[in-house]
């Protein structure tokens, strides 16, 4: 599920970057990884556990942010004879490189996930397997765990494979080069595949129940030798893409729950109390929502290149709180086992470079498939897994609040005192005369405090730029 994101793109000040160096340290975010695991990872990039099968004939494409190398997923879309498809998903094969109780390992289980600052990121593995050897780079053989998917006319799931082969990803395509291609009709087939697909996908998750919130990104751009915060819209490739992704974990939370063994993403229902409060958030930002229209289909009308829209997905977020991971292993499977926004039963998967419990999932569905017992070493680290990816994500959480109050702190300094149009979007259930407001521009989130006044949510409020130090890390508005 999407979270607040933000990236820089260009230079940006030096108070900024000074103050995301202070809070990597304040935080004790791992940077740099010690020799023994660096070693480790050398060795293991030189010679990995390859498997005896060999796809390198599918040529595979991968569609990730310009720039980025650390590729976990590569795919390739056919159609079937029965008039259905086939998705050829190939995710990069971690255990491959990683000894259990190694120091790779040791050190992936401290870090537990990539961890994202605007102007870098600290990732779970070396760069010699997450952006090398691991890596499912355009022209090079690299080992995976090959998923093929069947799906009927209509997207639905008919069949489904996983195992252990060599691939080879044959092009490194970008979100805006694929919306191109697909929108100027010149896509190949396997590409253009991706649309159609994804669409079914889409049309079977309202079916279902589920939602995809289409956040978009917080940006800082510079222009004319000045900053800005502004929204980027998510792409319609950016969610056909997306379901490609949640149709994987889907099928291997079915794989695992068939098995008697395995590891889901749950998120339980949210209580109707959010959902109220989000209605108020919807009302102060001009958003209309009729009682008798849900939640899922008032979100799939948002235009996320609406500023006021794109602050009430922002918002949206919040019923996302709880999610967690639930681990069985006595043949049932848990009660709920549902993901609220998924509307099924769902896991991780599909990206093992960047987060520690994908790894885990992928074998426990290579053994399903197999008719196997899981790995001794899988089982073994199972019951302490949530708890540590509960951690590893209280760790990510902070450092991404920290970093946008960072951001924002640099982008509004010299601004305090303006006063600027905003809408109270959330109020303090213990303190109603603090909570949050979003501006009508720049693209900013913050806390206000009105003194011994109680907030009116769901209002438009003028608020006056009080606080904004980046090396504070906080921006705070009053009302004006």
């Amino acid at each position: 599920m999407p979270r607040r994101q933000m990236r820089v793109t260009g230079a940006a000040e030096a108070p900024l970057r000074a103050a995301l160096r202070a809070l990597r340290t304040q935080l004790d975010v791992p940077d740099a990884f010690p020799p023994a695991v660096l070693a480790e990872a050398e060795a293991a990039a030189k010679s990995p556990r390859l498997p005896g099968r060999d796809a390198t004939d599918i040529p595979f494409f991968t569609i990730d942010p310009p720039g980025s190398t650390d590729l976990d997923q590569a795919m390739y879309l056919a159609r079937r004879a029965d008039g259905g498809y086939r998705v050829h998903y190939a995710i990069a094969d971690v255990a491959a490189f990683v000894t259990p109780g190694g120091a790779v390992d040791t050190e992936a289980h401290r870090r537990v996930q990539t961890l994202y600052f605007p102007d870098g990121r600290i990732p779970l593995h070396p760069a010699v397997i997450s952006e090398g050897a691991g890596s499912l780079l355009p022209g090079r053989t690299a080992p995976a765990l090959l998923w093929r998917i069947d799906l009927d006319a209509d997207g639905r799931r008919v069949a489904t494979d996983v195992h252990r082969a060599l691939v080879r990803s044959r092009a490194r395509l970008d979100y805006a080069g694929v919306q191109q291609q697909l929108d100027a009709g010149t896509a190949e087939e396997p590409l253009a595949l991706l649309r159609e697909i994804g669409t079914l996908r889409e049309r079977l998750e309202i079916e279902r129940g589920g939602i995809s919130l289409n956040v978009p990104e917080q940006e800082i751009v510079e222009r004319d030798d000045a900053y800005f915060l502004e929204y980027r819209a998510p792409r319609p490739a950016d969610a056909w893409n997306a379901q490609i992704s949640l149709l994987t974990g889907m099928a291997a939370a079915d794989l695992m729950t068939a098995a008697g063994t395995g590891i889901l993403r749950t998120l339980p229902t949210a209580p109707s109390g959010a959902v109220a409060r989000l209605r108020h958030s919807a009302k102060a930002l001009g958003i209309d929502w009729p009682h008798h229209v849900s939640y899922a289909a008032l979100v799939r009308s948002l235009d996320p290149r609406d500023t006021r829209h794109a602050a009430f997905l922002q918002d949206c977020t919040t019923l996302l709180r709880g999610a967690g991971y639930t681990v069985f292993t006595d043949g049932k499977a848990p009660v709920p086992a549902v993901h609220a926004a998924v509307a099924d039963e769902y896991t991780h998967c599909t990206a093992p470079l960047r987060r520690l419990v994908d790894r885990y999932a992928g074998e426990l569905c290579v053994a399903a498939v197999a008719g196997q017992d899981a790995p001794e070493w899988v089982r073994a680290a199972l019951p302490g897994l949530p708890q540590r990816m509960a951690e590893g994500s209280r760790r990510a959480g902070t450092v991404e609040r920290e970093c946008v109050d960072i951001v924002e702190a640099a982008l509004l300094k010299g601004r305090v005192g303006e006063v600027f149009d905003a809408y109270v979007i959330d109020v303090h259930d213990r303190d109603p005369a603090v909570g949050t407001v979003h501006l009508e521009a720049p693209a900013v989130v913050g806390r206000v405090e009105s003194g011994n006044e109680a907030l009116p949510l769901g209002q438009r409020l003028r608020v006056r730029l009080t606080q904004a130090d980046p090396g504070r890390a906080k921006v705070l508005f009053a009302p004006a």
